[in-house]
């Protein structure tokens, strides 16, 4: 109990998921509808919930926002998203996943709508997380 009140006090960094998924070549991107990063494009994912694996969770945030279902999930690599300006701290864990089922259906509570992008030709701007797994030059298509 005490190690929970003292976390309590305090505000910690948020643990989330963001999931390259791959369908004919492409993959798929969302224009954010939220206000952190409204209408900037970045792929499905969210935050980790308690009693959740990381795998769990991408599976559950790419159902809800994007009305699809995975195939072949698998982890890519994670990045320390820290925006003092913004006040957050992520740890995001990135994975690549090919679509298994299901029509695109975005959550308007997340996304204007969903596309599917030739990776060397991606819309801008992108949402700040995407641009800089983007920029570390990871190829989640040919991952």
């Amino acid at each position: 109990m005490w190690f929970m009140n003292q976390a309590a006090d305090r505000i910690l960094p948020k643990i989330g998921t963001a999931v390259w998924i791959r369908h004919q070549g492409k993959i798929l991107l969302g224009l954010r509808s939220k206000t952190s990063g409204n209408n900037t494009w970045g792929p499905p994912g969210g935050h980790l919930e308690m009693n959740e694996t990381l795998v769990e969770c991408a599976i559950r945030e790419t159902r809800e926002e994007a009305g699809i279902e995975l195939a072949n999930v698998k982890f890519l690599t994670y990045a320390e998203n820290i925006f003092k300006e913004a006040g957050t701290h992520y740890v995001t864990f990135h994975f690549t996943a090919d679509w298994a089922s299901g029509d695109l259906t975005p959550d308007p509570n997340e996304f204007h709508n969903l596309e599917w992008f030739d990776w060397d030709n991606l819309p801008k701007p992108l949402f700040r997380p995407a641009q800089i797994f983007f920029d570390a030059g990871l190829n989640p298509v040919t991952f």
